[in-house]
């Protein structure tokens, strides 16, 4: 078994290296600046709006949907802020050097114009279903805003979307988080990963089975509050290291472009991998492009597809500008990614190294898994949904049932199996999903200017801008 396992994954890798991961450079930065351009800075400019949509200023009672916009935010939200925060910041200052953080900035400021486009997009597409909830994500604008372009090719395109997301909820959003609650469990607890992976998979059924909106009920609480802890103890470590900062700034700049030479644990880097590993754990973290907030959005309550774009756009702000960075200095400032550690091991060395200067030893370990538990186990009740509702355009209503018991099941998998093959997994199937995306959303780019124009003209004419 073992034997079948290692020459999959080094099939997976030989992907990634040669073929998924240059698309995805080929694609996401340069779709993302052309949505920049095409829009106007939207996302710098409409920061405010967008805050003041999420408060709830402008929501209208009777409006169609499941969820009001802060709540489709916070499902959004939860399934982003996850182990792509903590292992996944770790993982690529590991791998590519602390310059890969830059990187991972710019696919967070690019993606806040991503998300803005594929939510609008995928708003504009939704549909009813027969029970009354809401349907949409990428595979019914790629069906239905494409039809005129691209003929039979429009489903097709739809239907590798759809298969690619069930794929991604299973790896992205269900094994890589299972597997990194597991690891920490076992690391600072020492509960073997099949005991962590029973109790996780039976708690996540639990949830899953009750639908969007109990997910959204949850991580409208766990959301704001798993954040604020686990900022807060982030804050605690930079204060204690604070004249670190500058010198961990200049070093992500200085390296963004040169690359990290390999010193003592470390793997070392050249430029192109510092890039590749940056965007690959920026796309991991935001999920920016990639087509599965849309899914999460499209339920939103809202008159106006662009109005919910401007929700979206500041997912990427909040996790990758905000959470991802004060990981990342914690680590820099505290010199552990010089330690050799790995994962999740590299973040619970930074905190453990900042918290010691108040005296607080050994908590890091606490803090670390606690954080982890609660960003994980959100990101996987929320990516149920993503699959759910791929499983319905694919095969009907009937067969979500049989699909969450399927994802419970791969979270059992995920706890058990080895942390490489599992990364390797989600990095390939993210692709999958990513390409076809970006394509669709180039192709509707049309469309999405023209919403942002009629939802402004609007806005202006209450006096609401």
């Amino acid at each position: 078994m073992n034997e079948i396992l290692l020459l999959i994954d080094q099939g997976i890798q030989w992907y990634n290296n040669y073929v998924g991961g240059y698309l995805i450079l080929i694609l996401l930065i340069p779709t993302g600046i052309w949505f920049m351009y095409r829009l106007n800075f939207l996302n710098i400019t409409k920061i405010g709006h967008a805050l003041r949509v999420v408060s709830g200023r402008y929501d209208v009672k009777g409006a169609e949907g499941d969820v009001n916009h802060f709540k489709a935010l916070t499902t959004a939200l939860s399934a982003t802020v996850g182990t792509g925060n903590i292992v996944g910041v770790a993982l690529a200052i590991y791998l590519g050097g602390p310059g890969a953080i830059f990187w991972m900035w710019i696919t967070g400021f690019l993606g806040m114009m991503l998300k803005y486009s594929e939510v609008t997009l995928a708003q504009k597409y939704r549909k009813f279903n027969s029970d009354g909830t809401v349907s949409g994500g990428p595979m019914y604008y790629m069906e239905f805003g494409l039809k005129e372009k691209l003929g039979k090719w429009a489903k097709i395109l739809a239907l590798i979307f759809a298969s690619a997301t069930i794929l991604c909820s299973l790896g992205t959003g269900n094994m890589a988080q299972s597997n990194s609650m597991a690891d920490a469990m076992l690391t600072n607890y020492s509960i073997p990963n099949w005991v962590s992976g029973l109790f996780i998979t039976s708690l996540v059924l639990l949830v899953i089975i009750g639908g969007l909106k109990r997910i959204a009920d949850v991580t409208s609480r766990l959301v704001p509050f798993m954040a604020i802890v686990y900022v807060m103890a982030a804050m605690a470590v930079l204060i204690a290291e604070y004249d670190q900062i500058p010198r961990a700034f200049a070093l992500i700049f200085t390296e963004a472009f040169t690359g990290t030479a390999a010193t003592g644990g470390f793997v070392g880097s050249t430029f192109i991998m510092t890039l590749i590993w940056g965007v690959r754990r920026g796309l991991f973290s935001n999920e920016a492009g990639q087509g599965s907030a849309p899914i999460a959005h499209a339920a939103a309550k809202t008159k106006y597809p662009a109005r919910e774009g401007i929700v979206a756009l500041l997912e990427p702000m909040i996790d990758t500008i905000i959470i991802c960075t004060m990981t990342a200095l914690m680590i820099i400032v505290t010199d552990s990614w010089q330690t050799g550690s790995k994962g999740v091991g590299m973040t619970v060395d930074a905190m453990n190294t900042g918290l010691h200067v108040f005296g607080i030893d050994g908590m890091g370990g606490h803090i670390i898994s606690f954080g982890l538990l609660l960003f994980a186990f959100s990101t996987i009740i929320s990516w149920s949904y993503y699959g759910s509702r791929a499983t319905i355009y694919l095969i009907g209503e009937k067969a979500v049932t049989p699909f969450l018991y399927l994802y419970g099941l791969f979270v059992f998998f995920g706890a058990i199996w080895g942390l490489d093959i599992v990364w390797h997994f989600v990095d390939m199937v993210i692709t999958f999903m990513t390409i076809p995306n970006l394509i669709a959303m180039l192709l509707l780019s049309g469309v999405v200017v023209r919403e942002t124009k009629s939802y402004f003209e609007a806005m202006k004419e209450q006096g609401k801008n």
